[in-house]
């Protein structure tokens, strides 16, 4: 008895964990930064809006992670990390990002 209950408590945990899951896997994602003109970088912003400072500029081919995204004034912009230095995060318009 204490084992079938056991079981189901494990079972439990496991499929509450599972559905969580695909709320967060879209940061797994790998895009890559695209449709920049060739004399400019897309920039990382320390907020989603051209009001924040840039962080770094990144060059088409760039890959990035999408931890998530938002619209703001019409822009939807996202939070990502840079898939090469995972601690540099910021946000990217998403108008220039494809999946890779």
């Amino acid at each position: 008895m204490l084992r079938t209950v056991l079981v189901a408590l494990v079972a439990g945990a496991l499929s509450a964990g599972l559905s969580a899951e695909p709320a967060a896997a879209g940061w797994r994602e790998r895009y890559e930064v695209y449709g920049v003109k060739n004399d400019d970088m897309l920039k990382m912003r320390a907020g989603p809006g051209i009001g924040y400072i840039v962080i770094v500029g990144l060059p088409n081919g760039a890959v990035v992670r999408v931890n998530s995204c938002q619209l703001i004034g019409g822009t939807r912009w996202c939070k990502v990390s840079l898939e090469q230095a995972p601690a540099l995060k910021g946000y990217v318009s998403s108008s220039y990002l494809r999946e890779k």
